[in-house]
């Protein structure tokens, strides 16, 4: 035992840039450790896509934004083209103002739109320390013995007190944390997001904490775009001394956006109205549709006005993943612990080794994953903890 303690520990002080080898029992093993630094963004376990460097934070459905910007711009710019094809027609401060209010309605909503897309929503770091070193507290979790060793059973939920209300925060498998209240894990972008609103497919990312308001200004401003286009349209329609059936004849553009902008705003205008009425009583989509608080009994409501404060003139929180930030990877092969036998020959061939690829600054774990144990592997429940604990005290500088 203590020269298999020797030779792993010989491998944990291994320099960077190299491999290693050691036999633990008759199985000989192989990892390597690499010492170059990687962007946090290209190794983050979740679905995420980004640009700029990590600076941008997209969904893994970022791909719908080109939908959705030639849904807003393509009428929108035939509206400014039309009037300024057709200025001539119109009294002149009637016809540039209405085409300079319409290119800026349409650069702010497309602007809005972005902003809400490339924002990181309110992502939750993960927790890879060990369970118990969270500061929960006993009453957090429970002890249960399964033969000769322990296994640590975390508890789906816990209470929590806000506004003296008790609520239930649940624990995630994935992130390997207890959610802060009103956070939920989305499955699409893979991860726990503050605030969760809803992962909305029109701009391809989670509605979160650090990216309602921007969702609720690209909501506002679309609305307010497909009226703006509808009412000058029509009014272009209108303006003519002929006929309507004559003017709709002779001005098929305007024709095509009073009914393309009359179908548009009653999604946008209801989805608009339906925000609104969530963010006046501090609800979001998610917990409108799961809890349906009773009037009186949501803990976050404080009024109409402190509500609408809240969403729209507070500053925006510091997002805290900073996924520029430089880590190192490192490749340890730790054995899982035996549940019920002492030892046995053989590990399962799929679940019984686990593969940890770490992020490590400062020597703190930050990423995991799992593979598949050799063949023919031979430990004992005692020595393949010795072998996790101390794999967990790796520190790499």
């Amino acid at each position: 035992m203590d020269d298999q303690r020797k030779i792993l520990s010989r491998r944990n002080s291994m320099p960077p840039d190299e491999s290693s080898s050691w036999n633990y029992g008759s199985q000989s093993m192989h990892s390597t450790r690499s010492s170059k630094p990687e962007r946090l963004y290209k190794v983050w376990p979740g679905n995420n896509k980004f640009l700029c460097g990590g600076r941008l934070v997209l969904g893994p459905d970022a791909g719908s934004l080109y939908l959705s910007s030639f849904l807003i711009g393509c009428p929108a710019l035939t509206f400014c083209i039309r009037m300024l094809v057709r200025i001539k027609e119109h009294d002149p401060l009637y016809g540039y103002g209405v085409l300079t209010t319409g290119v800026i309605l349409t650069f702010m909503d497309l602007l809005f739109l972005y902003m809400t897309s490339v924002r990181d929503p309110g992502i939750i770091p993960r927790n890879h320390r060990p369970i118990e070193d969270e500061g929960s507290g006993s009453s957090s979790r429970e002890l249960v013995a399964a033969g000769k060793s322990g296994i640590l059973r975390i508890p789906r939920t816990k209470d929590v007190t806000i506004n003296g209300y008790t609520v239930k925060v649940k624990f995630c498998d994935t992130c390997r944390l207890y959610r802060p209240p009103r956070a939920s894990h989305c499955s699409i972008c893979n991860n726990c997001v503050q605030r969760f609103d809803h992962h909305c497919p029109w701009v391809g990312q989670c509605i979160g904490l650090r990216n309602y308001r921007f969702f609720i200004l690209f909501i506002s401003s679309s609305t307010f775009l497909c009226i703006y286009v509808f009412t000058f349209s029509l009014m272009n329609l209108l303006r003519r001394k002929k006929s309507l059936v004559h003017s709709m004849s002779h001005d098929v553009v305007s024709v095509i956006l009073v009914v393309y902008c009359f179908v548009a705003v009653w999604f946008v205008g209801g989805l608009t109205l339906f925000h609104f009425y969530l963010m006046s009583t501090n609800q979001t989509t998610y917990e409108n549709f799961r809890y349906r608080y009773d009037k009186g009994k949501n803990p976050h409501n404080f009024g109409v006005v402190k509500n609408i404060k809240q969403v729209l003139f507070t500053k925006t929180p510091p997002s805290a993943i900073n996924f520029r930030e430089l880590v190192i990877v490192e490749d340890v092969v730790i054995p899982m612990t035996p549940s019920d036998n002492e030892s046995y020959t053989g590990f399962r061939k799929n679940s019984d080794q686990e593969m940890t690829q770490r992020l490590t600054q400062s020597g703190r774990w930050v990423l995991q994953r799992q593979a598949s144990a050799p063949q023919g592997y031979q430990a004992t429940s005692r020595d393949a903890a010795d072998m996790a604990k101390k794999s967990e005290n790796v520190d790499v500088r």
